[in-house]
């Protein structure tokens, strides 16, 4: 989990979060950013951008907006920023769930680590649906709830109100799969299963699609 919720106060959390997410970064982070990210062009909104791991894997010849509500991360991902000189990119502070953004107006939406851990999650997808051109794309790493194993899911279950408190309000053992997955008449993603079996992540991108009889393919 990278970004905190609309409101609500990380300080600790975010000056912790650099140190904290190097494992993970290096295990498989940074392959799974690359992979999302690496052939991006366009006009890209990034939400909930946190310190800003992703910086660095955007292509020079994408227009790329980050946005993040919490101000600590904000603050981070700013010092980040600078210290990486990426004139393409440019930091706003945002709300997921209210996008200061026209309708059809980006190319791709990125989200990482992200939809764990916002107050309404139906309306951080609708939002990221409204502002996506049609054959725009919708990429993202998140957590999401081990539903193939009864031990681990209700693990995830027993620790998630102790998890959220240390993580910044991440809810791991969310169905955001599922929550997508719904909106299958809206979006078209490939799924690519990473991070660890037990306490699974997915990492995935998604076409918009106008079309009623949009399916949900899975490779």
């Amino acid at each position: 989990m990278v970004s905190a919720q609309q409101g609500k106060d990380h300080r600790w959390f975010a000056a912790l979060w650099n140190t904290i997410s190097i494992p993970g970064e290096r295990r498989f982070g940074r392959q799974i950013r690359q992979r999302l990210l690496g052939d991006l062009d366009g006009r890209v909104l990034e939400i909930g951008i946190g310190t800003g791991h992703s910086f660095a894997y955007y292509p020079v010849d994408a227009d790329v907006i980050a946005t993040e509500p919490d101000p600590h991360m904000l603050k981070r991902a700013q010092q980040r920023l600078a210290a990486l000189g990426s004139p393409n990119i440019e930091l706003r502070q945002a709300s997921v769930e209210q996008l200061p953004f026209e309708d059809a107006s980006f190319d791709h939406v990125v989200s990482t680590l992200v939809l764990c851990s916002v107050g309404d999650q139906s309306r951080a997808l609708a939002e990221a649906h409204r502002v996506l051109k049609a054959d725009g794309t919708l990429r993202f790493w998140e957590h999401i709830r081990n539903d193939k194993s009864r031990f681990w899911g209700r693990f995830q279950d027993l620790i998630r109100p102790l998890w959220s408190w240390l993580g910044g309000g991440c809810q791991i053992n969310r169905r955001t799969q599922r929550a997508i997955e719904v909106r299958a008449t809206r979006f078209a993603y490939s799924a690519r299963p990473c991070g660890t079996s037990q306490i699974p992540t997915v990492s995935r991108q998604a076409g918009k699609y106008s079309s009623r009889n949009a399916c949900v393919n899975r490779r």
